[in-house]
C-alpha cells in the first residue's frame, strides 16, 4: 500500500501535474468535503469525506488499497493537516510520499505582484492568535484565517490596539471563480464581512529603533509624574528574567517608562500597565504611541481591584501600591502561582512591608540595592550627583511550595 499526501493548492488550475497523475491512478481518495468535490471523479475510485487524522488512518487501513491519496488544501507544508498525518503513517510502516501544492500565501503574493519571502506567516485558522504581537516584528504579516478569527475580527483587535490606519489586503476564495481582493485600512476592514476562505495581509508597522533595556530617560514623555530611571529600568528587566512571549503586569505604572521597556523586551507577549492617576494614564498612552509599543495595554484603576480580568501574568513589576502591596502580590499569585515578582522600594517602610509580605506568603526572595550617580558639569570639571537608592525585591514561590 502506498499513500500520497497531496496539496491541492487552490484546486482547479493550481493543481500540479504530478498531483493530477497521482489522483488519476489512485484507488482511494480521502479529504475534506470541499476538496473531494473539487477533483475529477471516476466510477472505479472510492471517495471518503474526512479530515481528522485518526479517522483518515482508519479508512486507509480498512480499505488497504494499492494506491491511496489524501488531499489537503493549499500546500502540504504550510499549516496543513499533512503535518500530523505523515508521521502517523510512517510510524505504522506505511509507504508514503508528499506532493506539495501552491499555498495561499503564494497565491496572494502573485496576485499582488510581490515577493513573500520577508512576510511573517501566522495561522489563525482554528488556533489562538494575537495579531498585535504578530505585527511587532516590523514585517508584513500574513494570516490564514478561519473560525472566529475572521479578517474582520483580527482587524478589530488591531484597531483596538491603535493600529486602525495600517493598510491591509484580504484575499477571498483565492484561485476560485469567486476570488476577490480587497485593499483597505485596518479600521475599514474591521467593519466588513468576508468569505470563510480568506487570508489577510497586514502591512509592516514601523517602530522606533531603540535599544531593549536601555532607553534613554529623555526619550520618554513624563510631565510632572515621577519616572523610574534608565539604570533601574535595566535592572528591573534583568531581575524579572523576561522572555519574549511573557505576559507582564506593571502595577503603578506612572509614565509608562517601565511598561514600554517591558513591552519592547516581551515583544511577542503582552504588557498590562495598571495606573489610577489621570495624568499618568495619558502619559502611558502617549509613550505607548511614541515607541510603537502596541502590545502594551492600559488598565485604568487602583490595584488590586484593577487587576481583575487581566490575563494571567508570567512576571509582575510593582512600582506603586498605594499601601496595598501584600494584596497586590496575593492577586498576582492567585492569577499565576508561578509568577515572578519584582517590587521597587525607595522608602524604608516600603522595603519593610515588602519583606513582611514575602515572608507571610512564603516566597523565596532576593534583595538588590541599586545606587546610581550621574555626572554633571561644574566648569571644566565633572562631578557626580547621586540619585535616590532603590531596593529591588525579587520573589517567587519556591519549588514544591
Amino acid at each position: 500500500m502506498q499513500v500520497t499526501l497531496i496539496g491541492l493548492g487552490g484546486a482547479g488550475e493550481t493543481i500540479t501535474l504530478a498531483a493530477r497523475e497521482a489522483l488519476e491512478r489512485a484507488d482511494v481518495i480521502v479529504g475534506a468535503a470541499r476538496l473531494i468535490e473539487s477533483i475529477p471523479k471516476t466510477d472505479r475510485q472510492k471517495y471518503f469525506t474526512e479530515y481528522r487524522t485518526e479517522a483518515i488512518i482508519e479508512i486507509l487501513a480498512r480499505e488497504s488499497a494499492a494506491r491511496s491519496c489524501v488531499v489537503f488544501s493549499g500546500d502540504s507544508g504550510f499549516f496543513s493537516g499533512a503535518r500530523s498525518l505523515l508521521p502517523q503513517l510512517r510510524q505504522r510502516g506505511i509507504d508514503c510520499r508528499v506532493l506539495p501544492g501552491v499555498s495561499s500565501v503564494q497565491l496572494l503574493a502573485a496576485r499582488l505582484g510581490r515577493p513573500w519571502q520577508d512576510w511573517t506567516l501566522v495561522s489563525a485558522h482554528g488556533a489562538a492568535c494575537d495579531p498585535v504581537t504578530a505585527i511587532l516584528r516590523g514585517k508584513p504579516a500574513f494570516f490564514l484565517t478561519g473560525g472566529d478569527n475572521t479578517p474582520a475580527a483580527l482587524c478589530r483587535a488591531l484597531a483596538d490596539a491603535g493600529l486602525g490606519d495600517v493598510r491591509v489586503t484580504v484575499g477571498e476564495n483565492l484561485a476560485a471563480a469567486e476570488e476577490r481582493i480587497v485593499e483597505a485600512t485596518v479600521a475599514e476592514a474591521a467593519e466588513q464581512a468576508f468569505a470563510p476562505l480568506s487570508v489577510l495581509l497586514v502591512e509592516a508597522v514601523e517602530r522606533p529603533d531603540v535599544p531593549v533595556g536601555g532607553v534613554a530617560d529623555d526619550m520618554f514623555l513624563r510631565g510632572s509624574v515621577p519616572m523610574t530611571k534608565q539604570e533601574v529600568r535595566a535592572a528591573i528587566l534583568s531581575k524579572l528574567a523576561l522572555r519574549r512571549t511573557d505576559t507582564v503586569w506593571d502595577v503603578g505604572a506612572g509614565t509608562g517608562s517601565v511598561s514600554v521597556e517591558l513591552a519592547l523586551a516581551a515583544n511577542e507577549g503582552r504588557v498590562c500597565a495598571v495606573e489610577c492617576a489621570d495624568e499618568a494614564c495619558e502619559l502611558i498612552e502617549a509613550n505607548r504611541r511614541r515607541f510603537g509599543a502596541w502590545n502594551l495595554c492600559l488598565a485604568r484603576g487602583t490595584a488590586p481591584e484593577a487587576l481583575a480580568g487581566l490575563p494571567a501574568p508570567d512576571a509582575v513589576f510593582i512600582g506603586g501600591s498605594k499601601g496595598r502591596l501584600r494584596e497586590i502580590m496575593e492577586a498576582a499569585l492567585a492569577a499565576n502561582p508561578a509568577a515572578r515578582l519584582c517590587v521597587s522600594a525607595i522608602a524604608m517602610e516600603t522595603l519593610s512591608t515588602a519583606l513582611d509580605a514575602c515572608k507571610a506568603l512564603q516566597l523565596d526572595m532576593d534583595i538588590a540595592q541599586i545606587s546610581v550617580s550621574r555626572t554633571r558639569a561644574a566648569g571644566a570639571l565633572h562631578l557626580l550627583t547621586a540619585n535616590n537608592p532603590v531596593f529591588l525585591i525579587t520573589a517567587k514561590r519556591g519549588e514544591g511550595a
